[in-house]
């Protein structure tokens, strides 16, 4: 018999909304330059190939998402929280007066990684904050809330096409819009407070964050990475220059394709926290990388189903696995572990980017570079089910001492 997995306290709820407003302004800036690219792209001349090299570029910026991620260790979550929560929407709302696709590409190399920075700190507060049994539920309702972010950019990509007065070109007006965002920042000055486990070891000296269990988790997210990157960056590119989908019906595609992945997010999150992490975050990524890979290599209403099976098992993946970055490192290091986890990533995505853009313009089909990038994921399930261990059901502090009140 499943074990029960209790309601969220009112105290648990409260920070949910919090941190699912925060999710919002993450989402928008962490999609608009996937989502935008090739318009903007087209406008400055730029080639797919340099398309791929930019994307790669936008993703080694999380370095900068470090140092903030540092902050929240050493300063608490709430300061480094709220650095990331001002700058976020004043760094990505440059790109409208990008004058090339270089400068583009360089100022959401900045605000990208302002945007992890502050997601990252969402996670950890998460992670923190809510129950044994609720921690992979909280992070699938917190990827519901980023996907809100990001439809709100997909919702609005048919402005990419028309010329605007002011603004010029329409993928700049919504550079512009990110500016909207900063209604975040101010709600969560007033209404966040400090985590209660950081509050406790604050005055507690750091402990070194565990090598074995950086690495494995590290080389999960290159190797997962490597594919997600490349499928979500190629599919505009795909979709309008193979498919010859104009812009409001890859925005269709995208968002009835993308939606039901709130089903899976939500699914992945119970079951995660009911039956375990391993087995059902393992499977679920190979099965998603696979239906994307067949969504690449089809067209029509073969195309749709399988891009929208693929999006709702990499919901299910996505608790399952990314609820291990909040909870196998100790409070003091816990941030900084997240920020070197999600920057391995993001340099692993750069590597299937930049693969991508080349053997492409070289001539091979789209379907057979996704399907040679897939390798990753699957031998990302092989690493999680041979080194991950079970952690639902176990507090933070069992899954590291250190944690551990004072005899």
């Amino acid at each position: 018999m499943l074990p029960e997995v209790p309601a969220l306290t009112p105290r648990e709820r409260g920070v949910l909304w919090l941190l699912a407003l925060a999710q919002l302004s993450y989402a928008w800036a962490n999609t608009i330059f996937t989502q935008t690219v090739s318009w903007a792209a087209d406008d400055f001349g730029a080639s797919d190939a340099s398309i791929g090299v930019a994307a790669a570029v936008v993703r080694w910026g999380v370095v900068l998402a470090l140092p903030v991620a540092i902050l929240g260790d050493r300063a608490g979550r709430r300061r480094a929280t709220l650095l990331a929560a001002w700058l976020v929407p004043v760094l990505t709302a440059l790109g409208a007066l990008a004058p090339g696709f270089a400068w583009l590409a360089a100022s959401q190399a900045i605000a990208r990684p302002m945007a992890l920075a502050l997601s990252l700190m969402v996670a950890v507060i998460a992670a923190e904050e809510m129950g044994d049994d609720a921690r992979a539920l909280a992070l699938g309702l917190l990827a519901i809330a980023a996907g809100v972010g990001a439809g709100a950019v997909v919702a609005l990509l048919p402005l990419a096409e028309l010329d605007l007065p002011v603004v010029g070109a329409g993928w700049r007006a919504l550079y512009a819009l990110s500016g909207a965002w900063l209604v975040v920042p101010v709600v969560l000055r007033r209404r966040l407070r400090e985590t209660a486990r950081f509050s406790a070891q604050a005055d507690r000296p750091r402990t070194p964050i565990p090598g074995a269990r950086l690495a494995v988790q590290a080389t999960v997210a290159v190797l997962a990475n490597v594919f997600i990157a490349g499928a979500s960056v190629f599919l505009v590119n795909y979709l309008r220059d193979v498919r010859g989908y104009p812009a409001a019906r890859v925005s269709l595609f995208t968002l009835v394709t993308a939606s039901p992945a709130a089903i899976g997010l939500v699914v992945g999150g119970r079951l995660a926290d009911r039956r375990g992490r391993r087995a059902l975050g393992a499977g679920a990524l190979v099965v998603g990388a696979a239906c994307f890979v067949l969504a690449y290599r089809t067209s029509g209403g073969a195309m749709w189903l399988a891009a929208l099976a693929g999006g709702v098992a990499l919901g299910v993946a996505y608790p399952a696995t990314g609820v291990y970055r909040g909870e196998m490192f100790a409070t003091r290091g816990r941030g900084t572990a997240s920020g070197l986890v999600t920057t391995a990533s993001l340099l692993g995505g750069s590597v299937g980017l930049l693969a991508a853009g080349v053997l492409v313009d070289r001539g091979a089909s789209y379907g057979d570079v996704m399907a040679l990038l897939a390798l990753g994921p699957l031998a990302a399930s092989v690493v999680i089910l041979v080194a991950y261990p079970e952690t639902a059901h176990r507090a933070l502090e069992e899954l590291n001492p250190s944690d551990r009140p004072a005899a």
